[in-house]
Formats: C-alpha cells, structure tokens, sequence
C-alpha cells in the first residue's frame, strides 16, 4: 500500500468514526442535532468519506457525502452561530 492509499484509507476511517460520533452523541443528547457541533461532524466526516469513495470509485457514497456536505454546509451558512447550544430536553445551564 503507497502513502497515499494509506492516508485516503485513514480519511475514510475517520470520516466513519466522525459520523458515528455525530449521530451517537445526538441520538443521547449529547449535543443539538441541528446545532453547529453535529453539522461540523458530519462536515468533516462527509468531505473524509467522500475524498475515501472517489478514490475508490465507490460513486453512490460519494455522491451521497457530497450531498451531506452541501446539506452541512448550506445550514452552516444559513443559520448564525448561537453563543450556546442546548440538546432538546435539556434545560439551558444558568451561570
């Protein structure tokens, strides 16, 4: 295996474990699942799965990441950053 495929086959795990985590973490109210932490896991872990299916020419999966991607950052964009955010089902913490 060459440099390369190591570090697109390391983009690839990594992008699985990104989104794993995003949707654990949202599926037990750990963090908001529209909020900016879910959308930038799930950034991050669509471009590392998408860069892992083009390579691979896996071109369903790539396609589908890119449409995550635009999904992310389309709601990214759109929405401006709140100072804090709260998971549904949870009271806002007071200072």
């Amino acid at each position: 295996m060459t440099t390369a495929e190591t570090v697109i086959t390391a983009a690839g795990w990594c992008g699985a474990g990104l989104l794993l985590a995003a949707y654990a973490m949202a599926s037990t109210e750990r963090i908001a699942g529209g909020g900016r932490a879910f959308q930038l896991l799930n950034l991050f872990g669509a471009t590392a799965l998408t860069v892992n299916s083009g390579y691979h020419q896996a071109w369903p999966s790539a396609l589908l990441n890119t449409a995550w991607i635009a999904i992310g950052l389309t709601v990214l964009v759109r929405r401006p950053p709140q100072a804090t955010e709260t998971p549904p089902g949870r009271a806002p913490e007071v200072p």
